[in-house]
This record gives structure tokens, sequence and C-alpha cells, in this order.
């Protein structure tokens, strides 16, 4: 006899949720049932983390061809077999009710230092889906020498050590292409420009 619960094929029925751990962010553990396309229903458990959506920038001089990056420690990184400190664009998590724009600009002075113009989204895209709820919204945007309004650095109080890097958008494709810049968001946004741009 069929069990009358059983899920349709493609169906996803959530079991059970446990909470594992709460601080920065939220562990929890799912317990769920999926019906996949060859009809066999599994029941299957993940781990899951939630720390909310963040924003991501790109801040692009077309009259230099320069791009605005940030180098930071990343503990993750470093667990993995990097040593850690990774250049990447200038990201962050949205805070309470704060617009994409009104996050990333935030974000721009806090960390680069910079007055930001035309903004441009470029993706929404889920970071890391097998594990993550995050979704990051990724921009484009122009900036100029005239537009430094800050030290940069990152947020006072956040123990962040941020330094401010200025190169050549060739240059920083080329660093992708040799390993030096493994950030997947700062990939992703890199071909984005040159797609648009071109080489020089």
């Amino acid at each position: 006899m069929k069990r009358k619960d059983k899920p349709k094929t493609g169906e996803i029925r959530i079991r059970s949720e446990q909470v594992l751990a709460k601080g920065w962010a939220t562990f929890q553990r799912v317990s769920f049932e999926i019906a996949p396309h060859d009809g066999a229903a599994r029941s299957l458990t993940r781990e899951v983390q939630d720390h909310g959506h963040g924003v991501v920038v790109l801040p692009f001089d077309r009259e230099r061809r320069t791009v605005l990056l940030v180098r930071q420690f990343r503990i993750a990184a470093h667990l993995a077999g990097h040593d850690g400190w990774l250049l990447e664009a200038c990201a962050g998590l949205i805070e309470g009710e704060e617009t994409f724009e009104d996050a990333i600009r935030r974000e721009a002075k806090e960390e680069l230092g910079y007055r930001l113009h035309d903004l441009a989204p470029a993706f929404n895209l889920f970071s890391s889906p097998g594990s993550l709820t995050e979704r990051m919204m990724l921009f484009t945007a122009r900036y100029g020498p005239d537009d430094k309004v800050a030290g940069g650095g990152g947020a006072d109080g956040e123990g962040e050590d941020i330094e401010v890097v200025e190169v050549g958008l060739e240059a920083a494709t080329a660093m992708l292409a040799s390993g030096q810049i493994v950030d997947a968001k700062t990939a992703v946004l890199l071909l984005h420009l040159m797609l648009i741009w071109g080489p020089g």
C-alpha cells in the first residue's frame, strides 16, 4: 500500500527544523522528504546556515580602467588551506530595513572610503546554496579619484582589517586567471565588466 503522504514528483516536504546554534548566524538541522524525478521518494537531513542576505559592488573608473578591491583575512578560507588573505569586491550584509542600494553605499564608505555613482544591478545569486540561505545582490558602480570621502578600512568596532586596493581591470582579470583572486563573487563581477567594456 502506498503512503498517502508521499510527496509528488519534484515536491519538497519539510519534516523538522532544529536550531543547533544561534549567534552571528543561525545553524539549523533540517529533515525533509523529496521526490526526485525518478519517483523514488527519499528522506534527507542537512545542516543550513542563515546569516541574512548580502550586497557586493565592484566600482569601476572607466577613464583610467581601474577597479577598487579590498584585501582582508577570511578564516574559512584559511581553514580550507589558503593563507586566508583574499582580494575581493566590497561586500557586506543588509542591516535592518536597508535597501540593497543603501547597504552597498554604506559598505563602500566603510570599507573603501569612496562615494559611488551610477549603481547598476548585475546579478542576484545564491552564494552557496548547498548550505547557506544567503542571496547576494551584485552591483557595478562608477567612481573617480575625487570620490574619496573617508579612510575606509572597515567599520569601527567590527574588528575589520581591510586594505583598499586599486588595480587595473586587465590586471585584476589576470590575477583571476593566475589564481591570485579566488573569491567567486569577485570573479563574477570582473568577468561581467570585461564583457561590458572589453579589453583596453
